[in-house]
Formats: C-alpha cells, structure tokens, sequence
C-alpha cells in the first residue's frame, strides 16, 4: 500500500527555480533535489556550491544566467529547460529586489526595476512555462513568492509592496484560468526570514527589536522554514490545492 509520504515525492519531475543562488531560492531547490527532481537554477549569481549540494542528493541540475526582469529571460530559461531535461513540471517565481527610500525620495527608475523583476518577470516566466504545459496537455505547479507585504503597506518599500500585492493577486488570476489546465497556481507568503534582503532591519537595533516583538514565535524565520512549504505545494498532496497564499510568519499576521 502506498504511504502518504509516497505523493511528496518528486521523482521525475524537473523544477525551475529563479532566484536561487542563496536565501530562499537556495534552500527551496535543495529541498526540491532532495525530494527527486531535477533542477534548472535560474540566478545572476554563483551557483557552484548549490550545484554541488544538488548533485550530492543525486539529482542533476543546470545553471541559467539570466535577469528575470528582462523580456527575453522567459523564453530563454524555459528553453534551457526543455534543452536539458525534455520538461519542466514546478516552477518557482522566486527572484526579487527591493529598494528602500522615503516616498517623497522614491525614484521612477527604482519602482520599475521592483516591479521588473518582481511582478513582470514572474508573470512573463509563468505565462511561457504554462504555455508548454498547455500545448503538451502536462500537469504542472507555480509557486509564487509573495510576502507579509502582500497583505500589509510597509515602511519605505512602496514598489516592494506593490509587487507583492500583485503577486497575490495574479496568484489568484492565474488559477482561476489555469486549474482547468491541472495546473496548480499558489503563493508562499514569508514572514521576517533572515536573507540579504532583510539585513538592513537586522542590523538596525530598533527595527530589529520592534520586529521581534510583533512575532509570536519570538524569533526571525531561516530560509529552511520556508523549503517544506514550496515542496508541498509543488508535490501531489497539494492537487487540490489552487489560488491559495500560505503565510509562513511565526504568526505575524495572527497580532
């Protein structure tokens, strides 16, 4: 008899992650590899180490260096899968950026680069992997990467946040065109993670301080927190699953 663990497994199947040098991206597709796909590392950073740690589970993996923000960056990296691996199953739209600067300071230039690579890039990767899925009648996954600022304003990130609420909501668009399709659209919404990203709070006594004392676990999430809830929604026990977004926050949207 087949155990329920048995639909967590991935084996077969080949991920896209993008954004996945380090932080997030890195620890999502080691959980991916290790769970028996194979993985397509989309970044601009070094992915050596990643590579290496992939291969070590047994599983392959193939490096795209691209900008996510950029119009070609669609097709190239689903090319590179196909060219690779013959498929692609998961994708994770995980790459972003984010600028910090007084509303009254925010650059234009600033706030399209955000929303480039944070809003665009993820809908343009979404629309070119599920048009592959489509034509060949495949089954498929997208994971979005949103964020408590998907539901909250923010302090100093107005491009941050709009990105991020629009994740939500293309998340919800896309599923509501595309589950027809058996493809399952959903989002992952961290709380405060300890990434580069996130440093400048870290490091700042106050920030840091007054961030801590909002979650309920007393604590700043690790990437690693977030790796089993992308596994999930990428695996079979999340079929049925389409349109939602999982806040994994220690409980900051519970205060």
């Amino acid at each position: 008899m087949a155990s329920i663990l048995d639909s967590f497994r991935l084996d077969g199947k080949v991920a896209i992650v993008t954004g996945a040098s380090r932080g997030l991206g890195a620890a999502m597709a080691q959980a991916l590899a290790e769970a028996g796909a194979d993985l397509v590392l989309v970044a601009r950073g070094d992915m050596a180490a990643l590579q290496q740690s992939i291969a070590a589970t047994g599983r392959r993996s193939v490096t795209v260096a691209a900008d996510v923000g950029t119009p070609a960056a669609a097709a190239k990296i689903v090319a590179a899968a196909y060219e690779a691996f013959g498929r692609a199953d998961i994708l994770v739209n995980n790459a972003g950026i984010i600028r910090r600067a007084n509303l009254l300071e925010f650059s234009e230039t600033d706030w399209n680069d955000v929303l480039n690579v944070n809003l665009t890039g993820a809908f343009r990767l979404s629309q070119r992997f599920a048009a592959e899925l489509v034509a060949r009648k495949s089954p498929g996954k997208i994971i979005n990467v949103a964020s408590m600022l998907s539901f909250q304003g923010g302090i100093l990130v107005p491009a941050y946040t709009a990105s991020k609420s629009g994740i939500a909501g293309v998340t919800k668009a896309l599923a509501c065109e595309w589950a027809k399709e058996h493809i399952n659209i959903n989002a992952i919404a961290p709380g405060y993670i300890a990434t580069e990203n996130t440093r400048p709070l870290r490091e700042d006594e106050s920030r840091n301080q007054s961030i801590l004392a909002r979650i309920p676990e007393g604590r700043w999430g690790n990437p690693e927190d977030i790796a089993g809830t992308c596994l999930f929604l990428s695996s079979a026990d999340a079929n049925y699953l389409n349109g939602t977004i999982l806040n994994v926050d220690g409980g900051w949207l519970s205060r």
